[in-house]
């Protein structure tokens, strides 16, 4: 058994490994054009993956991580759709034919702050740009407060299947600490109406790390969650980086817990979780035994991307909105972070890529070690290297930097084959990190691993 020193030993800063490279070693080496080009080259038959953001909320929560602007009135947000609908012509355009779509995710900020009328208006010119699959797992973020049944027959209407509900905590005191208040039977209101509406792909998210959190109230938000039955849920910890979200500072770092006690509230959670039958995916999902997130993981088929845990086994996801990431076959995209530059380089006639990175088959290959850690807590290098034509023997450094991990328990190496054991699953990012190259260079700063 890892004891908790063992795991607070290595709780250090490391990436969510969302992409590889991560996000702050993207330059502005990578413009419009290049995008344009890339995007001209990917395959006409591959189905994609698309994310739109929308950047705006009604209330600021103190502990948000998004990029987002709060407004008072709905003028910022209609004329924003606008310019998206733009780029979504001019993609489509440097596309050159229309293509097949299996995921479409709506992230933000807080999507369902779209009117519902406008939300059908911009997903039917999705629809006359791509061609959303038949089977297409179509997804949004939801913010409870304020959803209406109006809201959830507009998004069936649109074709969403999927709904991520954010919940945070139940507890009235951890809310107030972060200035999200969101009673049980509101959230509970929503889901009803969202199954009424045929919408059964229900997730929620948790944070654990808040202000005011303990065991008990930490068990007992698991507990209301699972009474309305989610597909799945994800437990984040909470990452307090007031450096690049000021906000946060709202927070008193005194009111935080420390190493130790975030890592009792994930136990409690988890713990519970796994009482009530979900199985772990990862460092921070569970889903029932019969969602297609379950059977991924048991089909070594599970993919992680910039929204997390995925099932969408696409190859290219593009992302429209302000600050929104894409992942093509050569690289990673991200578009201008604030709305006015985003508008300014759509409405001039381009495209609004503000930065990127390119990437060659020594990052794919790295990549798709740290995917497989990540996904599967354990992989074969020999194997990796070979889908690549690449020299195992490239990983000898990263083996060395993983020996003060094996001493510890943390990972075991047999061969080429790299395990995370199960008592270890928080730690894994820290090993991941063991086979990134581009760790220590440049600007980027990171949460902690636990």
């Amino acid at each position: 058994m890892i004891d908790d020193k063992t795991l607070l030993k290595f709780d250090g800063p490391v990436p969510r490994y969302t992409s590889y490279p991560t996000a702050p070693h993207f330059t502005d080496a990578i413009g419009s054009e290049m995008y344009r080009q890339w995007l001209g080259e990917i395959p006409g038959h591959e189905p994609l993956s698309l994310y739109f953001h929308v950047p705006f909320c009604d209330t600021l929560c103190w502990f948000c991580g998004c990029q987002m602007t709060v407004v008072n009135r709905y003028e910022p947000v209609a004329s924003y759709l606008d310019v998206l609908d733009m780029e979504i012509d001019r993609v489509a355009e440097a596309l050159h034919t229309r293509r097949p779509v299996r995921h479409l995710h709506w992230g933000g900020g807080s999507p369902t702050i779209v009117a519902s009328d406008d939300f059908k208006k911009v997903m039917a010119h999705i629809g006359q740009n791509f061609d959303i699959l038949d089977d297409a797992e179509i997804a949004v973020e939801i913010d409870p407060r304020g959803f209406t049944a109006v809201h959830a027959r507009a998004l069936a209407e649109a074709g969403v299947n999927r709904a991520s509900i954010g919940i945070q905590d139940f507890d009235p005191a951890v809310q107030a600490a972060v200035n999200r208040l969101q009673p049980f039977n509101e959230t509970k209101a929503v889901v009803e109406s969202l199954r009424e509406h045929d919408i059964s792909g229900i997730s929620f998210d948790l944070l654990y790390g808040l202000p005011h959190q303990n065991v008990q109230t930490m068990i007992s938000t698991v507990d209301l969650a699972v009474s309305l039955d989610p597909a799945r849920l994800s437990l984040f910890g909470y990452a307090h980086v007031p450096w690049m979200r000021p906000h946060q500072a709202l927070i008193p770092d005194e009111l935080l817990p420390d190493g130790r006690a975030r890592l009792a509230l994930y136990r409690a959670a988890a713990g519970r979780l796994a009482e009530h039958g979900y199985v772990p995916i990862g460092i921070d999902h569970f889903a029932r035994p019969d969602d297609a997130m379950a059977q991924a993981i048991d089909d070594g088929r599970l993919r992680r991307n910039f929204q997390g845990y995925t099932t969408d086994e696409a190859d290219t996801l593009i992302g429209f909105g302000a600050s929104a990431i894409g992942s093509l076959p050569q690289g990673y995209v991200q578009n201008a972070p604030l709305v006015p530059d985003y508008r300014s380089a759509i409405e001039g006639g381009g495209l609004a890529i503000a930065k990127g990175i390119a990437i060659d088959d020594g990052d794919r290959l790295r990549r798709a070690v740290i995917e497989r850690l990540m996904c599967d807590l354990s992989v074969d290098l020999a194997d990796e290297a070979r889908r690549y034509d690449l020299d195992v023997d490239l990983f000898r450094p990263s083996l060395d930097n993983l020996l003060p991990l094996q001493s510890e328990g943390l990972v075991t190496v047999d061969g080429n084959i790299v395990t995370v054991p199960e008592a270890a699953r928080l730690s894994v990012r820290v090993v991941c990190a063991a086979f990134d190259s581009y760790l220590g260079q440049g600007p980027g700063r990171h949460s902690r691993a636990v």
